[in-house]
């Protein structure tokens, strides 16, 4: 836009504001559905908020500054009191911008934590991995220069650098799990569907579902805007063949479109809790 230049300070700060956010839906997400006293989650959101805002105000970007915040969230977090007691992980996947906004899934989140379960939410960042990854696809298959490729991937080298602290944490802590490598995500889905789909999320839709599953959450909400062809083709397209390699999965798309109708995606998702529930007692058992 003009009067707006990107430079790289505020690229560098762009860069860091993704990785709190996912680091926030982690370890938020993973937390609420259990604390001991109401509330204590979303005020240490609210407390960690204001030191990332006022960390990201700052004219020069921080990286030390920036690993001591990701080091005292994943902490604060994994140490905050906390029920001893087992909720169904539902995974959220889709297209990305009915995934993350809350306008746009009817705060799918909230109404998954009000019916007891806990919201499992892949990182933002990925999705630009995805965009760097495919290049590789691109560089063998379609013709583009081989530079190209590997330029693209010094820049997933590069956004991996960014969460490295938070990767390295996440794995370290009690409570939560840090992300897979966009090339596992490769690796898994290039058995369903092939990674030249890249149109919207691609296979990488696909490739979420399986990093949800292969990290023990079987039940996956996959949200699409009503008629969106590329979505409804890696995501709705998939879910039988998903749920026949993985019978243990409980898979669902819903529709959000301002015609949708909203008892309706209250009622599938509702139902598939109930087999979650189901499942999980199963397990327990």
């Amino acid at each position: 836009n003009p009067g707006f230049s990107i430079t790289l300070p505020l690229m560098t700060k762009a860069m860091q504001a993704i990785v709190y956010g996912d680091i926030f839906m982690r370890v938020l997400y993973a937390t609420r559905p259990y604390e001991a006293v109401p509330g204590s989650a979303d005020a240490l959101h609210e407390k960690w908020k204001k030191i990332c805002i006022r960390s990201l105000s700052k004219r020069q970007p921080a990286m030390m500054e920036f690993a001591r915040n990701i080091r005292g969230i994943t902490r604060d977090f994994d140490n905050l009191n906390r029920l001893d007691i087992k909720k169904p992980k539902v995974g959220i996947v889709g297209e990305i911008l009915v995934k993350f906004s809350p306008l746009a899934n009817n705060h799918v989140v909230e109404l998954l934590e009000s019916e007891g379960a806990e919201a499992v939410m892949p990182d933002l960042l990925d999705f630009l991995l995805y965009c760097f990854y495919n290049s590789n696809f691109k560089a063998e298959h379609l013709g583009m220069k081989k530079s190209t490729a590997r330029l693209c991937n010094a820049g997933i080298a590069l956004l991996e650098f960014f969460r490295k602290t938070a990767r390295k944490e996440l794995a370290a802590s009690k409570h939560f799990t840090p992300p897979s490598e966009i090339r596992d995500l490769a690796e898994m889905a290039k058995g369903f569907v092939s990674l030249g789909n890249q149109t919207g999320e691609g296979w990488f839709l696909t490739g979420e579902m399986l990093e949800l599953i292969h990290s023990g959450v079987k039940n996956i909400i996959c949200t699409q805007p009503f008629g969106c062809l590329p979505n409804h083709i890696v995501g709705k397209g998939v879910i039988k063949e998903l749920r026949k390699s993985y019978p243990e999965s409980n898979i669902i798309a819903v529709d959000y479109d301002p015609g949708a109708s909203e008892v309706n995606q209250l009622n599938r998702i509702k139902l598939m809790l109930a087999t979650a529930q189901k499942n999980l007692k199963a397990e327990n058992a």
